[in-house]
């Protein structure tokens, strides 16, 4: 993504993220799960919206612990509704909440949420929107693309000639562990 190349280094929202986590392997089932929510309620918003209320979303998803939001119900959903620090939109609440609920299945039979991307690792885009497709609500292919390009699954988050990339490629990103694949 060589706009965002361009635009995030020493940008007041963007360069941190840029720098340390785009692109960047991320394991842990609460961080995959704060990722998936973000690119969610991205869609047909801006990303420095979602980083600005980042810290607002982390507040009202109990900091993304998936065991916590996995239980939340009606009174949760009322009270995200109301919280003007998150985007306030019914479907992409309900999207998480029910994301939150598969990721938990999924570590049940796979051991975390990362270990079933690693089995399904290689896959195309394309392989992999059908897949979350059908694991998963509210995803189409910019969102599993986005998803999975910031946290390693996927090729592409900087340029080639962008500092940053030097750092996601001696994190080892899982793209890595396929580098002839034709993603």
């Amino acid at each position: 993504m060589s706009a965002y190349c361009d635009i995030a280094p020493g940008h007041p929202i963007h360069a941190s993220y840029h720098d340390t986590e785009y692109g960047f392997p991320l394991r842990s089932d609460d961080g995959l799960l704060e990722r998936f929510a973000l690119e969610i309620n991205q869609a047909g918003l801006s990303w420095e919206l979602m980083l600005r209320k980042r810290n607002g979303f982390r507040r009202a998803f109990a900091d993304f612990d998936l065991e916590t939001v996995a239980g939340f119900g009606a009174e949760d959903t009322a009270r995200l509704l109301a919280d003007p620090g998150i985007i306030r939109n019914r479907l992409k609440i309900a999207a998480v909440i029910e994301n939150a609920r598969r990721m938990l299945r999924l570590r049940d039979t796979h051991g975390s949420f990362a270990t079933w991307l690693d089995a399904h690792q290689p896959s195309t885009r394309d392989q992999w929107r059908r897949l979350f497709k059908k694991t998963f609500v509210f995803t189409g292919g910019e969102i599993v693309g986005e998803l999975l390009m910031s946290t390693g699954y996927l090729p592409g988050a900087h340029r080639a000639d962008c500092p940053a990339q030097a750092h996601v490629l001696r994190a080892g990103p899982a793209w890595m562990r396929h580098p002839n694949f034709a993603y």
